[in-house]
């Protein structure tokens, strides 16, 4: 039987894609888990219209990061945390941080995952941070100071 997948299955394939399965595992467990449907003309050409409109939304994501990225190289985002005499923060700031700074200071919607930090960062000053999406790659600099 083929079925049209409405969800990506592991081991079968990507949501919107057409697979051939066993009618058992199909009507057993795909299509009742509403992980499939039959495979129908009609069903056919929505997935292909859905598949371009997931391709033609990646591109667009994909391009206004890559402007994002470019612009957050000319910001100045500063983070300011509690730190001891010594410089140390009580609290490191890690991916999560330093994307939350770029939404509010510099007004990027910056996934967590782009920022590429090798540890967390503990110690006040200027850091240099990595950021890495599919191909796009790039960096900026935020400035941690003292409360």
């Amino acid at each position: 039987m083929k079925v049209i997948l409405i969800k990506d299955v592991k081991g079968m394939g990507r949501a919107h894609s057409e697979v051939a399965v066993s009618d058992g595992y199909a009507l057993n467990y795909l299509i009742p888990k509403k992980l499939a449907i039959p495979a129908t003309e009609v069903a056919k050409k929505e997935a292909e219209t859905r598949r371009q409109q997931v391709v033609d939304t990646k591109a667009v994501d994909a391009a206004l990061l890559a402007q994002n990225i470019a612009s957050l190289a000319e910001a100045r985002i500063v983070i300011t945390a509690k730190a001891n005499e010594k410089g140390h923060l009580y609290n490191a700031i890690g991916e999560s941080g330093i994307a939350k700074a770029a939404k509010e200071q510099a007004h990027i919607d910056l996934p967590e995952e782009a920022v590429k930090l090798e540890k967390p960062i503990k110690e006040l000053g200027s850091f240099d941070v990595p950021v890495a999406h599919g191909d796009i790659f790039g960096k900026f600099s935020i400035t941690i100071e003292a409360e």
